[in-house]
């Protein structure tokens, strides 16, 4: 009998164990953890731009959970206590992503997923009739060539970033000559609630340009990996 108990624990383990638990909105951080093994990064460090929430719907958590650390960014300052107390491995700065250090007006939408510094955007998802602006506050902006380079010990393996309207014009400023991330995972698809949603085709047109090809796509989001390391992978 105990035989057999035994043999069922460790049937139900390895059933278990074969099942591994997304975070990210489609499963992207699944997509980019078979993306390292095939481009033999073990122990990856990440850059989350938009960081958002450290667990609900986050294209980084996972690999926090498997034991990896890096750096989150997120401007809403009522979103930063969580981060302190689920991701204390990380670094957590409360600040926005732009083209220029500075400070700028940061729109806090009635869904947090939503929060925007582009008055346009805010205005926008407004429209719609089923959200609104709870309230602008000012807050700090730093470029990402700037966070790279104060708050990332090395250059990060993962860059992923979600900043509601400004992806364009912060991978624009990406100093990709100086920093060569594995793998971007970047917001590809514009928010409406009238399903008129469109792909923004100027960042694939950009990622490729600096040599950075699409590894995959989930229709919100696109996975990008740099095109020398996928082609100097193992065999």
């Amino acid at each position: 009998m105990n035989y057999l108990i035994n043999r069922f624990k460790r049937l139900i383990k390895h059933k278990i164990n074969r099942y591994q638990k997304s975070y990210s909105q489609c499963g992207e951080d699944l997509i980019i953890s078979h993306l390292f093994r095939v481009i033999g990064i073990d122990d990856p460090m990440y850059l989350d731009l938009g960081a958002h929430h450290p667990t609900y719907l986050s294209n980084t958590y996972y690999f926090y959970e498997n034991g990896s650390s890096g750096v989150c960014i997120e401007a809403d300052p009522s979103l930063i206590g969580a981060f302190n107390n689920l991701r204390k491995r990380d670094s957590i700065i409360n600040c926005g992503v732009g083209t220029q250090n500075t400070n700028a007006d940061f729109y806090l939408m009635s869904s947090s997923t939503l929060n925007t510094f582009s008055k346009e955007e805010a205005q926008r998802y407004s429209s719609y009739g089923n959200q609104r602006i709870e309230k602008v506050i000012n807050v700090d902006v730093k470029t990402v060539n700037f966070i790279i380079e104060s708050y990332c010990n090395r250059c990060p393996d993962l860059v992923s970033l979600d900043v509601e309207g400004l992806d364009y014009l912060i991978l624009q400023d990406f100093n990709f000559a100086k920093f060569r991330p594995s793998v971007f995972c970047i917001e590809t698809l514009s928010y409406t609630e009238n399903h008129s949603e469109t792909k923004i085709n100027e960042i694939n047109d950009l990622m490729h340009k600096n040599g950075y090809l699409t590894y995959a796509d989930t229709y919100i989001n696109t996975i990008f990996v740099d095109d020398a390391v996928w082609k100097n992978r193992a065999k």
